[in-house]
């Protein structure tokens, strides 16, 4: 088995969830120094949130020190009972540290635009030309390999692969901590140290003591509760439509050779379409907000309006739509244009659907086991047989439309145009 250098001295981050983050293997403490993963102290763990919960300002950089810390006291446990297999302790950890390393600014509203897949380039990071891949392969040839199967979930040792990637992983019981800490919400809160007590490896996967039902109960249900109090909060959903339809224009603009006052050559090459890993890197929230300060003074109209409204924190108006209601906003676009108002980026349905526990079901997005208890007599019985609250919300998905549009523009219409009374009609806006 390979030795890993130890740290002379042990390395501590002191950290508002876990207290403290502790290192002392020199592979772990040099990845985190390298430029790739510091470059997530500039990308947003909850992206426009912070437009919302004003708190939620803190980066993937940490959230990826905590994952790590979670693998790293998840596996002394397993270790300390002799359930853990210790060749495969480096390999997961660094995964844990290393699985959000390839996300973008704004993470979802910046893949959705430009087609880009975070997961890809986690691995292209790890497998090509960076520092992280030089630091990994001094291990061995296929160590990156290793850790880059493990992030992909297509690592053979199926135990590894659910520590960081299942229902209850490492990845998971950090951001609800996490985001739940610095948005200042009281809902995302569940007993972790209780949940690791119960944890146990079970052939290729992590099950837990029935003893701990409770436990596990609660993190789901908080898992709930963040997902439609801070996730899909609408005021955050109206800032990323509108961060959407900023880069939309620009990618527009762009192609149809209007000529930008400014525009940085990395993102040039981001709209020209396929952007090489070096230039990947190179784009962080930083690029993304200088852009979006400097175009408030370009010349195109609607470019210019957006991205006022997304420096100021001038967001759109919403109205709920029921599940008929989804294909009537024809008549709400066909005024729109008609009032001198682009549809196109000034009215859009923005729908949000979770489902926060099913059963597993092969060929879905997420193929993830269900979570199975550990009965007294050995027997393994799935979460929700056990427990009445679970059971109640197992395979259920809930989904929410909203309608998003610029009040403030309508209600500057002239008085005088027909359109203006029917669609604050349609809208329900007094005035």
């Amino acid at each position: 088995m390979v030795q890993f250098e130890q740290l002379n001295e042990e390395k501590v981050f002191k950290d508002p969830v876990h207290r403290y983050i502790h290192v002392r293997d020199r592979l772990i403490w040099d990845l985190i120094g390298t430029p790739e993963f510091q470059r997530l102290r500039r990308i947003r763990q909850l992206g426009t949130t912070y437009l919302t919960f004003h708190g939620a300002e803190h980066s993937r950089f940490g959230h990826s020190l905590g994952v790590y810390e979670i693998a790293r006291r998840v596996i002394g446990i397993f270790r300390n009972r002799g359930d853990w297999d210790d060749s495969e302790t480096m390999p997961a950890l660094c995964a844990a540290l290393l699985h959000d390393v390839g996300h973008g600014p704004f993470s979802h509203s910046f893949e959705k635009v430009f087609g880009t897949n975070h997961e890809q380039f986690t691995q292209e990071i790890i497998l090509g030309d960076t520092e992280i891949h030089r630091l990994l392969s001094r291990v061995s040839a296929d160590f990156p390999k290793k850790v880059a199967d493990i992030i992909g979930k297509t690592y053979e040792n199926r135990l590894v692969v659910s520590l960081i990637s299942s229902q209850i992983d490492a990845d998971r019981m950090d951001y609800l901590l996490r985001d739940a800490y610095f948005t200042g919400v009281s809902y995302g809160h569940f007993d972790m140290e209780r949940i690791w007590r119960v944890m146990r490896p079970h052939g290729d996967q992590i099950v837990f003591k029935f003893s701990g039902m409770h436990a596990v109960e609660d993190y789901i249900m908080s898992r709930y509760q963040m997902y439609w109090q801070v996730y899909f909060h609408p005021v955050t959903r109206s800032a990323e439509v509108i961060l959407t339809q900023i880069l939309h224009r620009a990618s527009r603009l762009y192609r149809s050779g209007f000529r930008f006052k400014q525009m940085p050559d990395v993102l040039i090459r981001l709209l020209e379409g396929e952007i090489p890993l070096a230039d990947y890197l190179r784009l962080d929230e930083s690029v993304f907000m200088y852009c979006f300060q400097v175009w408030q003074d370009e010349d195109d109209a609607i470019l210019r309006d957006l991205c006022c409204r997304f420096i100021n924190r001038r967001l759109f108006k919403y109205v709920q739509l029921s599940r008929d209601q989804l294909n009537a906003d024809a008549e709400l676009t066909e005024l729109f244009r008609s009032a001198g108002i682009d549809p196109d980026y000034y009215l859009e349905v923005d729908s949000s659907s979770d489902c926060p526990y099913d059963f597993y079901r092969p060929g879905e997005e997420e193929e993830r086991l269900p979570i199975q208890l550990q009965m007294p007599d050995g027997s393994l019985h799935e979460l929700s047989r056990e427990s009445d609250v679970v059971r109640a919300i197992t395979g259920k998905r809930r989904t929410d439309h909203k309608l998003y549009y610029p009040k403030d523009r309508v209600l500057n219409l002239s008085d005088s145009l027909p359109e203006k009374k029917k669609i604050c009609a349609l809208l329900h806006i007094n005035g």
